[in-house]
């Protein structure tokens, strides 16, 4: 099934891995990410939006399926994209949003912990 995304504007057009790819490329210049991350992120954010079977979904959904799997490959280039994608406009946003990402991290940390906790 095509997947169409509706943008802003009202336009509609075909979703397109490539684009997600080159969205989150430009919050990864020069972080340690490599193409094959890039395109596995794509491949889940499709496989997301898809797995909601809608034949048209908003580009903003787009974008809020993108910034889960962005958080979990780079915290660096999550900030920058969440600061476009939320029109972050002060140093406030960026210390919530900071702060919000240090207290997903020390969870995750602590569950991954756990987990070799289990298996030992």
């Amino acid at each position: 099934m095509v997947l169409a995304v509706v943008k802003r504007s009202g336009v509609t057009e075909q979703f397109s891995r490539d684009k997600v790819v080159n969205g989150v490329r430009r919050a990864c210049q020069g972080r340690p990410v490599d193409d094959d991350a890039l395109q596995k992120l794509a491949q889940r954010v499709e496989e997301s939006i898809r797995s909601a079977g809608l034949a048209e979904i908003p580009s903003h959904e787009v974008g809020l399926a993108i910034l889960g799997p962005l958080r979990e490959l780079d915290g660096v280039a999550y900030l920058r994209f969440a600061s476009v994608y939320r029109s972050f406009s002060s140093v406030e946003d960026f210390e919530k949003e900071i702060s919000d990402l240090r207290e997903a991290m020390a969870g995750s940390a602590e569950d991954t912990a756990g987990e070799r906790a289990e298996a030992d």
